[in-house]
């Protein structure tokens, strides 16, 4: 079988990088751009701050590296997203070094591959937040400390240990649990015993340790020597207690607030479109995994591996035993799903066994991406109608994927023909739906006008308001605050308003001069009734800029 060519992943990151022209979405990624924003104003990268006000919930990491890429790149999504997208790119490279030290130079660029192509993979390069750099530092993590294991350079577990420290300062003590879960289940399958002991982790800790310490000093100082500051309702909040432990383990132990009471199939559910189009064969390799385990007796060979099994199961265990959970917490185990994943292929394709599994698999496949390409066509014709420049770039790929999918004795016709379609889709849902999208988040095209139109944000306010409008501050580039009451307003103020409001100005004999209106929808959460263009005035809700006069 070919290897995966390397032009190949060129064209993904390419992909990737088209994504710096969507806007960052409402809440979660255009908080911490925000986040970000302040950082480099203030000049602060110890004590970390939204909106003026003290936060404590995610580690700096993801906050100091798109601060420090604005302060090259300016304030916008490029400075943002730029430093994401390039820790996505160590992922995928770090996995493939993973999986060919496990199995080989084909299973590592395939093991890649599904990866980079996997649809999560694709939403994490859009809607950035912490999960992209978490995902490559526990990867990377993991492939240097195996590494070690098998070349006995203690530079690479070094290494290893430093980047189980920067996935800490990304998101938390994930980011040590997850390699912890692959060795040690490996290592006690094989009652490799000794592995668990040695010197050379103490000087692991010291580096994990030495990494923590400008948050860790950042935190004491910001809320433990201020017990009075209030915290989600609550004084007397240890910034190191609620890091080290409140914030990941207190989910699970009921000490945190944070709860959504989702089962533990929860994350599976959501994979089963996050790691389309692999998600069918990773399950049919993990049961296989599982059931020779057990044919074994509960003891490896040598030769075979446990840690990206191991790894991925113990992993879901603990985040599904979380009272909170949301559907990308998951994206963590991606690169260890997508190890298992290439090495099922490599065995179907390669070693041609399991011959009813690969012929059913193979049109299954097809099926699925070719739904997915139909759906992607159906948004770029009815959903959002497109230029004839748009629909033909999809035929054009849509000829493509068909002449893969009907040109006979193509080897590895099982891998390429899903990839091949993934990537295909996501060229429109970033570069046209996703576009699209975004013209609807009041938050950010009204931020852009007042930056655009040099309104001082001091003299912007939000009044009754309904869309989350994070993304506001970062693209006015200044912080916009809320007022509660509309009395004895000033002349030369602008309000934020939707109709309500704006009939209220008006019932106060306020003279408005509107200045930019439009209408706003929280693209986040799609329905049939917003993608119908025909319903789409019912969904949507109006809002307005106005100057008082």
């Amino acid at each position: 079988m070919p290897k995966v060519p390397f032009w190949v992943f060129i064209l993904i990151a390419i992909l990737y990088f088209t994504a710096v022209r969507v806007d960052t979405m409402d809440v979660d990624a255009s908080q911490y751009a925000e986040i970000s924003r302040e950082m480099v104003k203030n000049g602060d990268y110890l004590h970390v701050f939204d909106r003026g006000y003290d936060y404590l919930d995610k580690p700096p990491l993801l906050f100091w590296t798109s601060s420090v890429s604005m302060k090259i790149f300016g304030v916008n999504n490029f400075g943002y997203k730029f430093p994401s997208i390039l820790f996505a790119l160590l992922a995928i490279f770090s996995t493939y070094r993973l999986a060919k030290l496990l199995y080989g130079e084909s299973t590592g660029r395939m093991a890649a591959l599904v990866l980079a192509t996997c649809q999560g993979m694709f939403l994490m390069t859009n809607d950035v937040r912490c999960d992209t750099i978490l995902m490559s530092c526990v990867i990377t993590a993991i492939w240097l400390i195996k590494e070690w294991f098998v070349k006995c350079k203690p530079l690479y577990v070094l290494a290893g240990f430093l980047f189980i420290g920067l996935g800490m300062l990304t998101k938390g003590p994930i980011a040590f649990m997850v390699p912890v879960f692959c060795f040690a289940s490996e290592w006690t399958l094989k009652r490799e015993w000794q592995n668990f002991f040695r010197p050379v982790y103490l000087l692991g800790f010291i580096i994990i340790a030495l990494v923590l310490l400008p948050m860790s000093i950042g935190l004491y100082q910001q809320f433990d020597l201020h017990p009075e500051k209030l915290v989600n309702g609550k004084d007397h909040v240890s910034g190191l207690r609620f890091f080290y432990w409140s914030q990941s383990f207190g989910r699970i132990t009921g000490e945190s607030p944070w709860k959504n009471d989702v089962d533990l199939s929860f994350l599976l559910q959501n994979m089963l479109w996050s790691f389309l189009p692999w998600i069918f064969l990773f399950l049919t390799a993990l049961v296989l995994n599982i059931a020779q385990l057990f044919r074994q007796k509960f003891r490896l060979q040598p030769q075979q591996e446990w840690l990206t099994t191991g790894g991925f199961l113990l992993t879901y265990l603990a985040l599904g035993s979380s009272a909170y959970q949301l559907p990308h917490y998951i994206f963590v185990a991606f690169p260890l799903a997508a190890i298992i994943t290439a090495h099922l292929l490599f065995v179907l394709i390669e070693e041609k066994k399991y011959r009813g599994l690969y012929k059913f698999m193979q049109p299954f496949h097809a099926v699925i991406t070719f739904l997915l390409l139909m759906s992607s066509l159906a948004l770029i014709i009815y959903a959002f109608p497109a230029g004839p420049i748009v629909i033909a770039t999809w035929v054009i790929g849509f000829l493509v994927w068909l002449f893969i999918a009907f040109r006979k004795n193509l080897a590895g016709k099982l891998m390429w023909l899903p990839a091949t379609g993934l990537i295909i889709v996501n060229v429109f849902l970033t570069n046209h739906l996703y576009y699209n999208l975004l013209r609807y988040q009041a938050g950010s095209q009204v931020g852009r006008f007042i930056y655009t139109s040099r309104i001082p944000t001091d003299s912007v306010f939000i009044y009754k308001m309904e869309d989350p409008l994070n993304s506001i501050h970062f693209y006015a580039q200044g912080i916009i605050h809320d007022m509660n009451t509309i009395e004895n307003l000033t002349p030369s103020k602008h309000i934020l308003t939707m109709d309500v409001g704006l009939n209220e100005l008006k019932q106060k004999g306020y003279i408005l001069d509107i200045e930019k209106q439009g209408s706003l929808y929280k693209v986040s959460e799609l329905t049939p009734e917003f993608l119908n263009p025909k319903t789409r005035d019912k969904a949507v809700k109006n809002y307005y800029l106005v100057k008082l006069k």
